[in-house]
């Protein structure tokens, strides 16, 4: 009994003088990537503790460490577009503290938590609401980047009131209701067949204006043809063709033939 009792008491001790040590330590070491917000009595002071060790008054003086590294921090936000439709985003913000304010920040609005949640927040789901409002929700699909330039700008200059930088905004997912799908499919099938007809259109008009050139053609070719075939021109060709040879004619009396060439050789003589 009296052993454990020794035991318990020991530990005791131990750890009042841990508690001791930690309440008396004149020192804090502020890690990498981060601040000191240095107070007095719970009061924030001017001064800002870089990454190091730095020397404190034990009770009097308290650390606050702040992280000044970029952090990232996903948002998911609902908002109407210029023609009423809902549109849903997913954004991915990257941030920082600004290091020289450190203490200002969390004068006035607190550590980390209470930074997302009071200021980023509520910062970046009003400002896409009015950035998407600007844009139709096929303008925003085809001017992704302009509307992700428009909510990076004005977020930037909301959160830099704070204290706090933006060092990217993602518009990782953008999606809509599933009517308005249906309709932009749609809209894309009825384009597709209206092409389709178009193109089928213009193929058979072609074709047509094919047929009249080449009948055109054929029709002067034979009016050219008609308008130089005079008497003469036909009577040339005629005797050009000739062979010598006059042909057998039968009488209109006499069924008998007369042979052209006899006749014309009894005349000779």
């Amino acid at each position: 009994m009296k052993r454990n009792q020794t035991i318990n008491s020991a530990g005791k001790l131990t750890a009042l003088l841990f508690l001791i040590t930690i309440f008396l330590t004149p020192f804090v070491i502020v890690n990498a990537g981060e601040r000191g917000v240095l107070m007095e009595f719970g009061k924030v002071q001017p001064q800002i503790l870089g990454e190091g060790i730095h020397m404190i008054i034990p009770v009097v003086n308290t650390v606050k460490k702040l992280s000044i590294r970029i952090q990232k921090q996903e948002i998911s936000a609902e908002a109407s577009s210029k023609d009423l439709q809902d549109v849903f985003t997913d954004v991915a913000l990257n941030w920082h503290i600004l290091p020289e304010e450190a203490n200002a920040i969390f004068q006035e609005i607190g550590d980390e938590k209470e930074i997302i949640n009071r200021i980023i927040n509520p910062a970046v789901e009003e400002i896409l609401k009015a950035v998407i409002a600007k844009y139709t929700a096929e303008e925003i699909i085809t001017k992704r980047g302009e509307v992700k330039a428009g909510i990076d700008d004005l977020l930037t200059t909301r959160l830099g009131n704070y204290y706090i930088a933006v060092d990217d905004i993602s518009l990782v997912h953008v999606h809509f209701s599933e009517g308005f799908r249906a309709a932009v499919e749609s809209k894309q099938i009825a384009e597709q067949e209206a092409k389709q007809a178009e193109f089928i259109a213009v193929k058979a008009l072609r074709e047509a204006n094919a047929k009249v050139n080449l009948a055109k053609g054929e029709a002067e070719v034979q009016r050219l043809l008609r308008d130089g075939l005079t008497s003469e021109i036909l009577q040339r060709q005629a005797i050009n063709k000739w062979n010598g040879k006059l042909p057998l004619v039968i009488g209109k009396e006499t069924p008998k033939f007369w042979n052209f060439s006899e006749l014309m050789e009894d005349f000779k003589h």
